[in-house]
């Protein structure tokens, strides 16, 4: 990748990343159920799911890419408004629905620790992620070189994604089980809402203009 596209890529990466979702919510009570542990095999799980999502989309895209260039396009304007859509949906919650936060319910029933079910809940959760299987789609051929082998540049968006995702991850294991109390506070949902919301709409409508 040039370092354009490979910065282009990291910041949607990271935006879907930090966007609080079904994956997000698995962690967060995953390692209030059974601390740090608990918390990062869910993420090594809903990361692995990840190269699945990229070895699919390719078979789709290499085919794509040999059709006309509105298909492209298409494309590309479904994932900008994807974009719009889940910046809309956040600052829609936060506005209309302050009461609700998305760290707003930690409590689950203390379990043993079971790495493989861990493992086992972060896969299935990234897999059946709509949210993540429509940005896979809409969003790779913009990262794809149609001269190079569509496979290899998916797993390596992939890989990228993979490594973004454990940090982050990794990382709000460690918060949930050092401060769970704070992560519960409707505040601090909002204020996240408001950010990746923010950022979200910038970049969707970066997206439509860009050639």
């Amino acid at each position: 990748m040039d370092p354009n596209t490979l910065f282009t890529c990291l910041i949607a990466v990271t935006l879907l990343t930090l966007t609080p979702g079904i994956d997000t919510l698995l962690v967060v009570r995953n390692s209030a159920r059974g601390g740090w542990y608990d918390g990062a095999l869910s993420s090594l799980g809903i990361c692995s799911g990840l190269f699945v999502h990229a070895s699919v989309s390719a078979c789709g895209i290499s085919i794509m890419l040999l059709q006309t260039a509105w298909a492209y396009n298409g494309l590309k304007i479904l994932g900008a408004a994807y974009l719009l859509w889940l910046g809309l949906t956040n600052w829609s919650r936060l506005l209309f629905n302050k009461k609700n936060s998305v760290f707003a319910d930690l409590s689950v029933t203390p379990l043993k620790f079971n790495g493989l079910r861990s493992f086992r809940e972060g896969f299935l959760s990234n897999v059946l992620n709509p949210k993540t299987i429509v940005f896979y789609m809409a969003f790779l051929p913009q990262f794809i070189d149609p001269n190079k082998g569509a496979l290899w540049q998916s797993l390596t968006v992939a890989a990228i994604h993979f490594m973004v995702a454990m940090i982050w991850q990794c990382l709000l294991a460690s918060m949930v089980d050092r401060a769970k109390a704070w992560l519960k506070s409707p505040r601090c949902s909002r204020t996240f809402d408001g950010l990746t919301g923010s950022m979200m709409i910038f970049l969707g409508i970066r997206l439509v203009f860009t050639d």
